[in-house]
């Protein structure tokens, strides 16, 4: 069955870049001038999704405004001759089918796919998490989406990490079954380092088959007092096989002040409208 949905979930505090967050959602913090969401959705868009879903919480309102029409923005570009900023704003509420729901309680991302059932119904979907933001040749989740064609199963984007960051992610015992493509036999959420299968870490980017539903209803509460998909995900691969595919690209962690300043500077560099006289700044930037 084809992929046609993507679940975005976008309902966490954004407790890391208070006072920042305190007004506006973490989402929609700049990588030089594209929000950390924008990203993400036109990779989706990117890869062929039909329907973007987003969860969303209390005082996240600007993320709907962001991807509405805006009439009056549009009259005063047009009229100031902007076109090409105009063109740009058109384009962004274009992008794709957009369907909003609340996460009214922040119990992990689990229930934020939960509160997306009914939305997503019986099919196969796709997960992705803002916080990640992803550069590549082929879009990440449609270099997962090849995998997926050929196992029709669910598959994870994982990359490796440092030993001691394992604590962080949800961790990976896997055997290899193809280039960069994975068996999973085993998940641990943010084992210790000395406990740790491997370093095989989960990213942002999931395919799903609608049974993690059913997992996700029957997962406990973990780490965080919260419902995780690591969880949940290692009673579906009881039940059905799961996979793992090692993308080919760059990921940045915009989930963190440090990773969002790396993103932005990094980004930039690859614009060709900001390189030359960005990099004239920092060559001459005072180191002490």
């Amino acid at each position: 069955m084809k992929i046609r949905k993507a679940v975005v979930t976008a309902a966490g505090l954004g407790t890391r870049f208070l006072p920042a967050t305190k007004a506006q959602p973490k989402e929609m913090l700049p990588l030089v001038d594209k929000p950390l969401i924008q990203h993400v959705v036109e990779e989706a868009v990117a890869s062929g999704i039909e329907q973007v879903i987003i969860v969303t919480a209390l005082g996240k309102r600007a993320i709907e405004d962001h991807f509405d029409r805006s009439f009056e923005l549009e009259h005063n570009l047009r009229i100031r001759g902007q076109a090409q900023l105009l063109e740009e704003v058109r384009r962004i509420s274009d992008l794709v089918s957009m369907v909003y729901i609340r996460q009214k309680e922040q119990l992990g991302l689990g229930h934020a796919v939960l509160t997306a059932e009914q939305v997503v119904g019986p099919e196969p979907f796709a997960l992705m998490l803002p916080d990640d933001i992803i550069e590549s040749d082929v879009p990440c989740l449609k270099q997962m989406l090849k995998v997926y064609e050929r196992y029709q199963c669910s598959v994870l984007a994982v990359q490796r990490v440092a030993p001691h960051e394992t604590s962080l992610y949800g961790i990976l015992e896997a055997e290899p079954v193809g280039e960069r493509t994975y068996r999973v036999l085993d998940l641990v959420e943010k084992p210790d380092p000395d406990q740790a299968p491997s370093n095989l870490a989960i990213v942002g980017r999931y395919i799903l088959t609608p049974e993690i539903f059913a997992a996700l209803k029957a997962t406990a509460v973990g780490k965080g007092n919260e419902i995780q998909v690591t969880d949940a995900l290692r009673l579906l691969r009881g039940k059905q096989p799961v996979y793992a595919y090692e993308f080919d690209g760059v990921r940045y962690d915009g989930g963190t002040p440090l990773g969002l300043l790396k993103a932005s500077v990094e980004l930039a560099l690859r614009r060709p409208d900001l390189r030359e006289e960005f990099l004239e700044y920092l060559r001459h930037l005072p180191l002490d």
